[in-house]
């Protein structure tokens, strides 16, 4: 009895393997893939394609056509409010027209997409939002498969083959993972929004706010009379002023008509050692 549990058992997780071993290929080739937009625009006509066999059945008048739903539908997907019921209403209109006028919507939508962001940023994109997108899919996919796992028992009360049922559904699951991750990837990047920001500032060492200054410099300027140093009310910005004419012949000390117009930070004629603004040209 033992051993039969432990066959069925490995029985269930064959059907688990397959599916692991299928989804691990995928995701392999995709990650030694810099560019899926190959990958992204076969899921993009993958869901047109299912949107119209659903909405336009094969076979069936143009009035019954789903319209309203198609139009929904490609609204809710990728962001788009099309006239497909105008179109549904042309003459001789078939549905392989409307699948054309679709996916070259879409085509436009994504076409759009890489000249806006440009080509580079735009391709990591879809590679990282189809690779996240693939491995929670997988995730949610592995706890379906456990919770279905633990009640398929049940199916024998029915008089059905619990791994026959498990095979089956276990099959109906993994198609829906693959129709629901095309779905969604087209859906995020179709309607996705980046906002492109310009890298950080790297923050500048304390030291650097403070002003070093070479002595020598310093100490030629402010024995220059076209340098004002900054003061407290100037927002600490050092202004070059242009010189003033200086009177021509001898000075005296003692005549200030002789020393011309001297410079408010200059030196004093008179001796004094004090600059100008604070002797004779203190106002």
């Amino acid at each position: 009895r033992n051993f039969e549990i432990r066959k069925n058992l490995l029985r269930f997780d064959d059907v688990m393997n397959a599916q692991r071993q299928e989804i691990y290929k995928e995701r392999i080739e995709l990650m030694g893939t810099d560019d899926v937009s190959d990958t992204v625009a076969g899921m993009r006509r993958d869901v047109v394609d299912a949107l119209i066999k659903r909405t336009i059945p094969e076979g069936v008048y143009a009035e019954q056509w789903k319209v309203g739903e198609l139009k929904d539908e490609v609204q809710r997907i990728f962001g788009l409010d099309l006239p497909v019921d105008e179109w549904a209403r042309e003459e001789g209109i078939a549905d392989e027209e409307i699948k054309v006028r679709l996916n070259d919507a879409v085509e436009r939508v994504f076409a759009q997409k890489a000249a806006q962001y440009g080509p580079d940023v735009w391709r990591q994109v879809e590679k990282s939002v189809l690779m996240q997108l693939f491995d929670q899919s997988w995730k949610d996919h592995l706890l379906h498969l456990d919770h279905l796992r633990q009640g398929i028992g049940l199916r024998a009360y029915g008089q059905k083959d619990p791994l026959n049922e498990y095979k089956r559904e276990a099959f109906n699951l993994f198609s829906d993972l693959l129709t629901n991750l095309r779905e969604q990837v087209v859906t995020l990047l179709a309607t996705l929004q980046i906002r492109m920001e310009p890298p950080p500032m790297p923050d500048m060492p304390s030291n650097m706010h403070e002003v070093h200054e070479d002595p020598a410099l310093a100490a030629s300027m402010s024995d220059d009379p076209a340098y004002d140093p900054a003061d407290p009310d100037g927002g600490g910005v050092a202004t070059l002023h242009r010189p003033r004419p200086v009177a021509k012949g001898p000075v005296d000390p003692n005549d200030p008509s002789t020393w011309g117009k001297v410079s408010r930070n200059a030196a004093c004629p008179c001796g004094s050692g004090k600059k100008f603004k604070h002797c004779h040209g203190r106002v």
